[in-house]
């Protein structure tokens, strides 16, 4: 059994990002972990619409990059802009990514890669619109279900999921 970490923000994740991966690698017989800036609960959107709470299972800087096996990134447009503002987010994400351990970031959750300084010289995609903020930070964005550069899984949005899900569980095996 694996661990895989989830980290969102306290609200604005794109409901589906989350609990569609969550379920697949619960399904796969491993342990999904919610992390988040602070503990408590977090708030998932349909698209613009609240939907459910969840709560956090630890604060991001209460754990160590040692203690997960992948990471991933849901989207939504408020989760991943406000996850880029957290200074001990972005360091966990740059040190996951530079541990060589899957991480897999769908529709805007792209720009928390861009505030960690990751993406230079990668191919991957995203949202639309997170293209020029992609470019600009030295990556090559494609427009592709599901793209997997090194240790880097990417996709475009939540039509995406399966593929995504089933590239993520391969990088777990």
């Amino acid at each position: 059994m694996k661990k895989v970490a989830f980290l969102v923000a306290a609200e604005g994740i794109e409901r589906v990002e989350l609990t569609e991966p969550w379920d697949a690698v619960q399904a796969a017989g491993h342990q999904p972990v919610l992390l988040s800036p602070e503990t408590g609960e977090v708030q998932t959107f349909d698209h613009l619409t609240a939907a459910e709470k969840r709560s956090v299972d630890q604060a991001v800087g209460d754990v160590a990059v040692d203690d997960f096996d992948a990471l991933v990134l849901p989207g939504g447009v408020a989760n991943p802009d406000a996850l880029r503002t957290d200074a001990t987010a972005v360091a966990f994400v740059k040190d996951f990514f530079a541990s060589g351990k899957p991480v897999a970031a769908i529709c805007h959750a792209p720009w928390t890669l861009v505030e960690a300084d990751v993406v230079r010289g990668k191919r991957l995609t995203s949202w639309p619109s997170v293209q020029t903020d992609l470019r600009n930070a030295g990556a090559d964005w494609v427009d592709e279900e599901v793209v997997a550069d090194g240790n880097l899984i990417t996709s475009r949005n939540p039509d995406d999921i399966p593929a995504f899900t089933k590239t993520l569980l391969e990088a777990l095996k």
